[in-house]
């Protein structure tokens, strides 16, 4: 992701392609090319959600072992 644009450049830049190919007036070959980069800014956009989600992910199930190791050893059953 090093020379992509940000989640939100992706996604602004995307919005303008989507809205050029909805009003139409471009030819067949100007479209091919929106369409082609359409799909390359959803999938940068993909990656940077993907990314966000391990990355909450990993703290939900990091605090899930602090909470954890705090209920161990606390003595007390967990529930």
């Amino acid at each position: 992701m090093a020379d992509d644009p940000s989640y939100e450049d992706a996604r602004d830049e995307l919005i303008a392609v989507v809205q050029k190919l909805e009003t139409g007036g471009t030819s067949l070959q100007e479209s091919i090319a929106l369409w082609e980069r359409g799909e390359e800014l959803a999938r940068i956009c993909q990656r940077w959600l993907d990314g966000a989600r391990a990355r909450l992910d990993a703290v939900v199930r990091e605090g899930d072992a602090v909470q954890a190791e705090t209920d161990d050893s606390s003595g007390e059953e967990p529930g």
